[in-house]
């Protein structure tokens, strides 16, 4: 029986178990997973937060992490700036990378969600607003939420994926994880 992991992946930690590359050292997973044999399905960067799922399964590894398989990654993302119907609907048809277009994605404003605090927290400018959106894709280029909000002139200031396919963070705080369902 696969074994799957549902982790809220804190601010700065990295998606992986060791990290041989840095002289100082950084978080990892091992600072708050102690299950062996298990492994990331998917990445999610350094500075996003939220769902990462792991597992001792290669199949279903597989079928989490490649894009083949579609599955929604749904992400809350606050961006600055107050993007309009026009730069919605460009996220909605699909935005020009430098590594080709995206597919197209669900995009819309939201009211601000009720999330644990980040620390550091975002900084705060009087002078220029910022607002919340919900973007769902069906790929999973780097960074790819960062650089679409970026092409489309609303720079992504706190990102933190909610949900994978069927599964979500909700009811894990940050460094949490619990046992989910194959």
């Amino acid at each position: 029986m696969a074994r799957l992991i549902l982790f809220n992946k804190p601010f700065e930690v990295l998606s992986q178990f060791t990290d041989a590359k840095s002289p100082t050292p950084r978080a990892t997973l091992s600072d708050y997973i102690d299950v062996p044999g298990v492994y990331p399905a998917g990445r999610l960067d350094r500075d996003s937060e939220g769902l990462l799922l792991l597992t001792d399964d290669g199949r279903l590894q597989a079928r989490i992490a490649d894009p083949r398989f579609k599955l929604d990654k749904r992400y809350l993302v606050q961006v600055e700036g107050e993007p309009d119907e026009a730069v919605l609907e460009a996220l909605r048809r699909g935005v020009m990378l430098k590594d080709g277009k995206t597919l197209p994605a669900k995009a819309e404003r939201i009211e601000a969600p009720d999330l644990w605090p980040r620390d550091p927290p975002v900084r705060f400018r009087k002078t220029v607003p910022d607002c919340w959106l919900a973007v769902t894709l069906r790929e999973g280029r780097n960074r790819q939420v960062r650089r679409m909000t970026a092409a489309v002139g609303h720079p992504t200031l706190r990102i933190v994926r909610w949900s994978v396919g069927e599964w979500a963070v909700e009811g894990l705080t940050p460094g949490e994880w619990r046992e989910g369902k194959v």
